[in-house]
């Protein structure tokens, strides 16, 4: 059992998690200013170094803890617990993000289009947000409905030109990234389309109160509705990967297409659908910036990102949904506590970025780690002998 774990993937991914913090503590004590003024008589006082080195890499994680997941200085509970809300609404976009990279993973699809499918959804979601008059309830659903239409149909290009023509999915969803980005620049500059009346900003007008996604735990926090549906996401797409027949052939696929292809399944089929339901996932971000965190307009740039960083979280996750769960978490709290850092510690925020994409570099690298921790490494495990089979021979 415990050469199962040395030699899993989930030990990689948290090992990795490790070396790239402690690489971001080494970063922090080379930048802060007291432990480069100690380490100039370091060979006369050492002691003085170390103390520096320690305040400063404490302090900052201390700060990195304190504003994401809770914060001891507080008053009351009610206001402790803050953070934690803050890390579930960064998180629940990429969660949602990540899902959708992971499940193209599965079958075998690299799906870089994130960007352009949530700035699609977004503008699908917004425009119907902003520009409609329904009752409370029916106008989020129908705003949110629209939203994952407007990621599937655009995801679905990919799926259908790699199905048919055998376009690649990289180059192709690389290019309806630019595609999207100025389609919806454009529309925030056209007067009547995604611009706000009477503006000259490429801004959207403030979406209506019955299509914002309602607050969790009341107006003093930010987390909203769109958490809940993340959590339902990540339940559905473990139920297709793992309980479906259409995950089973989504895996058989990504294992190897040509002896799907063999076994009766329609390869070029499940290669549109894997897009639809990819999109839709990246249209769930979309839509849960525009009606859950920004909700006085939006403008090309509500993507923040997500759409790339969901590929971190997709292979932090190992594309599995639950993993990719609590990736996304993990990045949520990053987010959040890594502005907190820099206020309180003085600690550049760009170290987060940093230990966030070495986190992706020693993920792609499990010999590296393997080799800095020494686990053992799973193709050279010992093998059981085969038993020796003899056939009895009946005397005549």
């Amino acid at each position: 059992m415990l050469h199962q774990i040395a030699t899993g993937n989930a030990i990689i991914s948290v090992l990795a998690v490790l070396l790239a913090l402690i690489v971001g503590a080494i970063m922090i004590a080379f930048t802060d200013e007291n432990v480069q003024k100690a380490s100039v008589y370091f060979f006369a006082r050492p002691g003085d170094t170390v103390v520096a080195v320690w305040q400063s890499v404490s302090g900052a994680y201390t700060a990195l803890f304190q504003g994401s997941v809770y914060n001891f200085n507080r008053d009351t509970f009610a206001a402790g617990i803050r953070p934690l809300t803050e890390t579930l609404t960064f998180a629940t976009p990429l969660i949602a993000g990540g899902l959708g990279v992971g499940l193209a993973f599965r079958v075998g699809m690299f799906n870089i289009g994130g960007r352009g499918q949530m700035l699609i959804a977004a503008s699908v979601a917004g425009w119907i947000g902003f520009g409609f008059d329904l009752p409370w309830g029916l106008h989020m659903l129908v705003a949110l409905v629209g939203g994952l239409l407007g990621g599937a149909l655009w995801a679905g290009i990919a799926g259908l030109l790699k199905a048919r023509t055998g376009a690649h999915e990289v180059i192709v969803t690389i290019m309806l990234n630019y595609v999207a980005f100025y389609l919806v620049s454009w529309m925030l500059r056209t007067p009547g389309l995604l611009q706000a009346p009477g503006s000259s900003n490429p801004k959207t007008p403030a979406m209506k109160e019955t299509a914002i996604f309602p607050a969790l735990l009341g107006p003093q926090y930010n987390l909203h509705f769109g958490f809940i549906l993340v959590v339902g996401a990540t339940v559905l797409v473990w139920w297709i990967l793992s309980r479906s027949s259409l995950g089973f052939k989504f895996r058989a696929v990504g294992e190897n297409p040509n002896a799907a292809r063999v076994a009766g399944i329609n390869v070029k089929s499940m290669y549109v659908y894997a897009m639809l339901i990819a999109g839709a996932l990246l249209g769930l971000a979309g839509v849960s910036q525009v009606l859950g965190t920004v909700t006085t307009g939006f403008t090309a740039g509500i993507d923040a990102g997500i759409g790339f960083d969901a590929i971190t979280v997709a292979l932090l996750g190992r594309s599995t949904p639950w993993g990719i769960f609590v990736a996304g978490i993990l990045f949520g709290a990053f987010k959040a506590g890594g502005f907190s850092m820099q206020a309180a510690e003085g600690v550049p925020v760009e170290i987060v970025l940093v230990v966030q994409s070495l986190i992706v570099l020693f993920i792609a690298a499990p010999p590296l780690v393997r080799t800095i921790f020494r686990l053992p490494d799973p193709s050279r495990a010992a093998k059981r002998p085969r038993p020796i089979v003899t056939k009895e021979v009946k005397a005549k």
